[in-house]
């Protein structure tokens, strides 16, 4: 048997879309992601988070109107979570996201607070929110999915970094 891969996090997403420029346009306007990188013979983008330490964080790779679209619950990627620092930040993106018609509700995830929502191709998101690891509690070895009372959270929260604030790329710390 072979040792297993020593990775440390997952640094980056790709998304095939149908209108690169839409997709360009919607991640830039939900993210305030920045275009880093372009490669016109692939028909794509690369999109880096403001504070990460990464390259890009998501690619994009347009491959035009003809493309099936994507089937919620089909096999496949699920979602991409994006973690914020603040639980005022979750708050605020749930305002982007009504903005944008991408909203698709929220959750509670014991340790994790979230809001979802879907990009112009259907590709399912979440904008999450860690509560500080000392407070995980049973948490720790649970995931419930219930209802998200987002007011109280931020009551309750306000001022208070998560749990994993690395101001880094999209799964991991800042090089």
């Amino acid at each position: 048997m072979v040792d297993p891969i020593p990775a440390i996090r997952a640094n980056h997403v790709v998304l095939f879309v149908s209108d690169l420029e839409r997709s360009v346009r919607f991640w830039t306007a939900a993210f305030a992601m920045d275009v880093v990188a372009r490669e016109p013979s692939a028909n794509a983008a690369f999109l880096r988070l403001r504070r990460s330490g990464n390259h890009h964080d998501l690619g994009l790779f347009g491959i035009g109107p003809s493309a099936l679209p994507k089937v919620s619950g089909s096999i496949g990627m699920y979602h991409i979570a994006w973690q914020v620092d603040m639980i005022e930040d979750l708050e605020e993106a749930r305002l982007v996201l009504v903005e944008l018609d991408a909203y698709t509700g929220e959750s509670s995830h014991g340790a994790t607070k979230s809001v979802y929502g879907r990009d112009p191709d259907g590709n399912e998101f979440e904008v999450m929110w860690m509560m500080p690891r000392e407070e995980w509690g049973a948490y720790e070895s649970e995931a419930p999915v219930g209802p998200l009372d987002l007011s109280r959270e931020v009551a309750v929260w306000s001022g208070v970094a998560t749990a994993e604030s690395v101001g880094g790329g999209v799964f991991g710390e800042a090089s």
